[in-house]
């Protein structure tokens, strides 16, 4: 289980590629893998899958789009040009979820309402 402000290793597509090579070509198991790397065989498993599925480009990461608003929230001095850039994303947000439906009340929750 992750522990509050655990780093997590970030893998290459190269460097997965390295550690599951002996086993796409019968030469180890993934078990002995797992062994000799610390990772967990499932870990290696889904490697494995992922690269039989889509090759090279299915060991890349997938860069998840993060909350906009942290870089700022995260401050708590903020120059004006940085509470008008803050101001406006929460504007942006907002516009956007209005155009899906989406209520957001004073307090900053949102809520799904129908027509």
């Amino acid at each position: 289980m992750a522990t509050k402000g655990q780093k997590f290793k970030h893998w290459s597509a190269e460097e997965k590629y390295e550690i599951i090579k002996p086993a796409l070509d019968m030469e180890i198991s993934t078990f002995q893998i797992t062994k000799e790397t610390g990772l967990s065989n499932g870990m290696i498993n889904t490697w494995i899958k992922k690269y039989h599925e889509n090759g090279m480009e299915g060991l890349k990461n997938k860069k998840k789009p993060g909350n906009p608003l942290s870089k700022y929230s995260n401050k708590k001095n903020l120059t004006k040009e940085e509470q008008l850039e803050y101001e406006n994303m929460k504007l942006r947000i907002e516009n956007e979820l209005l155009k899906k439906g989406y209520l957001m009340k004073g307090d900053g929750t949102i809520v799904k309402f129908t027509k």
